[in-house]
């Protein structure tokens, strides 16, 4: 097993390793007080996991609630989040229990926002059980809902007080919940190391799956330490994203989060290479990659469209968007663009 440790707001240890699953009651153990829990997942997970981790904290003397709602983005809603909400506050949950987040990237961001709010904060820990919530969403406390007008609109920063990562759970994963976690860790890879990259080029993410998620992990901590709360080094994290975020949502979220951010990707880099910040090189690496692991590159929508969207992105500062550029892999800039300039990025 493999350890991470987080320096933050608040502090916390990623575990990651197979076989966690099985010892989740004895890691819950370790925080203090707690007597009651909500598992939080959704209707996809919780019939794989969710029963079994009822039954074994039950056995281990919690009480245990279960909010299961339906899978998919559209469900990180603030209907959903009010339900969550009403759900805690009828079962009389309390700042001292536990919210456990058992699932993918919605389910974190979910579960998440209502810790984070509810009775103004209970304690929650992170179970991902996809590659892109393992990788990239478990870690570093930020939780949200979308608004109809936009994607994590509303949320705010609340570090987990625990992070379990089994990579035994990722062989439920349907493959293109696979390929959208790739995505992410692409996105590593072209921001921090050649040396990674090369490696996802030679030998599949599948295949060193507990490698791959204790590199990513380790990536994030250090811009999590760094810039905790998004105002510095930690925005080189939505790489692909301000675009990718404009597809998710013209797309009514039929285009998955990973597939879209590797189109935004794919995108930044186009226009990287276009206005002279990377060379043709590092252009057919990133769409190589891309394209290896079965990855969207092309935008399926006006870019009219697209530019309307990402100027209600939260990165906007007045008139000004913050774009993470790729320069090569490895390296990447934040580029500052001014918003009468963004239709020729995109």
């Amino acid at each position: 097993m493999k350890t991470v440790d987080i320096k933050a707001s608040g502090d916390y240890t990623v575990y990651i390793g197979s076989g966690l699953t099985d010892k989740i009651p004895d890691y819950i153990k370790q925080l203090e007080k707690v007597t009651r829990i909500c598992i939080v997942s959704d209707d996809n997970v919780f019939p794989l996991y969710g029963k079994k981790l009822e039954q074994q904290l039950e056995n281990d003397g919690f009480e245990v609630f279960c909010f299961v709602f339906e899978h998919g983005e559209r469900s990180k809603s603030l209907e959903t989040y009010g339900r969550l909400l009403e759900y805690l506050c009828g079962h009389g949950l309390t700042r001292s229990d536990l919210i456990v987040a058992l699932g993918g990237g919605v389910t974190g961001d979910l579960a998440g926002f209502a810790a984070a709010t509810y009775q103004r904060g209970i304690r929650y820990i992170q179970i991902p059980t996809t590659l892109l919530a393992a990788v990239d969403s478990s870690v570093g406390g930020k939780t949200a809902v979308d608004l109809q007008t936009g994607k994590n609109q509303v949320g705010c920063f609340y570090q987990p007080s625990l992070v379990l990562c089994d990579p035994d759970t990722l062989s439920s994963l349907p493959e293109e919940e696979y390929k959208c976690g790739c995505a992410e860790v692409i996105k590593y890879a072209i921001l921090r190391s050649r040396t990674f990259f090369d490696s996802l080029k030679k030998t599949p993410v599948s295949l060193q799956a507990e490698h791959v998620i204790y590199t990513c992990v380790g990536m994030k901590r250090d811009y999590v330490q760094e810039d905790e709360f998004d105002t510095g080094s930690r925005m080189f994290l939505n790489l692909g994203h301000s675009v990718g975020h404009a597809v998710e949502t013209l797309s009514g979220f039929t285009i998955l989060h990973g597939q879209a951010v590797a189109i935004g990707m794919a995108a930044i880099t186009r226009a990287a290479l276009r206005n002279g910040f990377c060379n043709k090189n590092t252009y057919d690496d990133v769409l190589s990659i891309l394209e290896q692991y079965g990855l969207p590159t092309a935008n399926p929508f006006p870019s009219e469209d697209v530019v309307k969207v990402m100027l209600s992105d939260k990165k906007l500062t007045g008139k000004t968007i913050r774009l993470i550029v790729p320069e090569q892999i490895g390296r990447c800039r934040i580029l500052p663009v001014d918003t009468d300039k963004l239709s020729d990025w995109v």
